[in-house]
């Protein structure tokens, strides 16, 4: 479980004196916890705690910019070497072709062939691709599906 590994990274982090490690992980666990508490839960599940993960990641992307924009590289550089330890714990992500053939499944499967079908599309893609490929990116590739004809 992917709690559990978090965990165990934290403490050896501690034990090895990492100070970055261990602050970024006591943050995400932090994190986790407050979202299993308004979800009235004991703990998260692997795809909830991945859903914190990336917006642990969007968080420190959005950091960066502004470090960046500021004229702050060192500061930009601890967000990356944060958002580097942030990024090992995500499952791989599909490429566009692997995404692509499962928005070709869904279309034989549901029917769609127009864009007023792509909110159903959507939802049956979500369902299979669940957090392993970026929404934006899927929400792209069939858009880009549904305006070119067969």
């Amino acid at each position: 479980m992917l709690a559990e590994k978090i965990l165990n990274d934290y403490k050896e982090a501690m034990k090895s004196r990492d100070t970055l490690k261990s602050s970024v992980l006591s943050f995400l666990r932090a994190d986790m916890l407050n979202q299993a508490t308004a979800k009235k839960k004991d703990r998260l599940d692997d795809s909830e705690i991945i859903v914190v993960i990336k917006k642990q990641i969007k968080q420190r992307q959005d950091s960066i910019e502004q470090f960046t924009k500021g004229n702050r590289p060192e500061m930009a550089e601890k967000e990356k070497r944060e958002l580097d330890i942030l990024k090992g714990y995500l499952p791989a992500e599909l490429t566009a072709e692997q995404i692509k053939v499962l928005i070709e499944e869904v279309i034989i499967s549901t029917g769609a062939s127009q864009m007023k079908d792509m909110g159903r599309l959507m939802k049956e893609l979500t369902v299979k691709i669940a957090v392993a490929a970026d929404g934006k990116l899927v929400s792209d590739l069939v858009r880009q599906r549904l305006s070119t004809p067969t």
